[in-house]
């Protein structure tokens, strides 16, 4: 099933909106159930969360942690939706300044999966840490 760019563009910003706002009844409104989010690193953050409440507790987790999100683009596949962030977050001395693409693999008009590719895998690693929130 093609999806259309308009609902791309809806589903990206209930999630980015529902993270941002730590609306998670908007972000679940844009997600499967059974939906897989997964992040590279061996962060407390990293590998897959699996289903609706796994992906929303991390999506707190961030915002926990302090974490500003800034949207520089949407971009648009056949069957996805990509989000270009900058996200930025400071503990003491440690900084996280670092550059995402969030991809969106979208099916029935939800997001099924999602992918985040990192500019900086060390500093999460360095940065989401267990004992901090």
């Amino acid at each position: 099933m093609k999806t259309t760019e308009e609902l791309k563009e809806q589903l990206a910003n209930k999630f980015l909106n529902g993270l941002r706002n730590r609306d998670w009844d908007l972000m679940r409104s844009a997600l499967a159930e059974d939906v897989t989010w997964t992040l590279p690193g061996t962060s407390l953050l990293s590998g897959p969360a699996i289903g609706a409440d796994a992906v929303i507790k991390r999506a707190n987790q961030l915002r926990d942690f302090g974490v500003m999100v800034k949207l520089n683009h949407i971009l648009y596949g056949l069957n996805s939706v990509a989000l270009s962030l900058h996200n930025t977050a400071t503990r003491g001395d440690l900084v996280l300044d670092e550059y995402v693409a969030i991809v969106c693999d979208i099916s029935g008009g939800k997001i099924i999966r999602i992918v985040t590719h990192l500019s900086d895998v060390e500093g999460i690693n360095q940065f989401f840490v267990e004992g901090v929130i």
